[in-house]
């Protein structure tokens, strides 16, 4: 099975008025992320809207993703539902495309216990075979991972990845101490910094889409111990992760993108762009980052 690590930007989904994936963009922005040096490429992310998308949007994104990236560096799509038969038919229909990796979110709509959600991304795991990465994001959904089902989870032979986007680091060190075969990605509510420190992979996150050099950089600064310098680079792009939390994370994103001369569309309703004082916000962060 391939081995993850590094930076992987959260995509963003370009689409038009219409509805209609913008391959073409979403094609040229994969392949400038690859050669600004990134590890890896996820589609379907927060990022990517998933939430906002028909199946067929979301499979049009991942196909022109793995259309683009061409084997040159994997691809992790995004499985999200709230029925684990449709979970498990998304996560088979990418595998089928080509994709290298799975990234599996449990939505939920009626609260779950700990058997249903473990069951849930058990299914998902059993389904393909290719590595799955676990995404918890307790802000945004209503059934959580627990540590225990983590642990329990990391015994499936393709579940050896978790991203947690909890904001809370000293679960980082239990999900590492309590499951020591799950390697651990940052989200952008880390500091992925801190989180290389104490025994991280990489990140996967939105913000790298518009800083995928100097998210390189600092990945490689982690890796190579030089810590006062990685931190110097953290202090410094930290800036664009207050802007994403402050901000809708798909406006922000997309705004940045265009910004930076990609015509990506705007965020599907009933999100909204982000105002002329908020863009000047995210155009300014970018101008002054090293």
């Amino acid at each position: 099975m391939p081995d993850f690590h590094g930076v992987f930007p959260y995509l963003v989904s370009p689409i038009d008025g219409e509805g209609r994936i913008l391959t073409d963009v979403l094609g040229k922005l994969s392949d400038d992320l690859i050669k600004a040096g990134v590890h890896g490429l996820t589609p379907l992310g927060s990022t990517g809207e998933f939430a906002y998308l028909n199946a067929e949007q979301r499979a049009a994104v991942v196909e022109a993703t793995i259309e683009a990236v061409n084997k040159r560096v994997p691809v992790v799509a995004g499985v999200a539902s709230t029925s684990t038969a449709d979970a498990v038919a998304q996560a088979k229909r990418y595998q089928a495309l080509g994709a290298d990796g799975i990234l599996a979110i449990c939505e939920a709509y009626f609260p779950l216990k700990d058997a249903q959600v473990e069951a849930y991304f058990r299914a998902i795991a059993d389904a393909v075979d290719i590595p799955v990465v676990l995404y918890t994001n307790p802000n945004f959904q209503r059934s959580d991972l627990t540590l225990d089902v983590i642990a329990r989870l990391s015994e499936h032979p393709r579940i050896r990845y978790i991203k947690d986007a909890s904001t809370n680091t000293g679960r980082l060190l239990s999900i590492l101490n309590r499951a020591p075969s799950m390697k651990v990605f940052s989200a952008s509510a880390h500091i992925p910094a801190a989180v290389m420190l104490i025994g991280g992979v990489g990140w996967m996150a939105g913000p790298a889409c518009i800083v995928p050099r100097q998210s390189v950089t600092l990945y490689e600064l982690c890796r190579a111990q030089k810590w006062s310098e990685a931190m110097a680079l953290q202090h410094a792009l930290w800036r664009i992760n207050e802007a994403f939390a402050r901000f809708n994370l798909a406006a922000c994103i997309k705004a940045g993108l265009a910004i930076q001369g990609y015509p990506v569309g705007d965020p599907v309703p009933p999100q909204t762009p982000l105002t002329v004082e908020q863009r000047k916000v995210v155009k300014g962060i970018l101008a002054s980052l090293p």
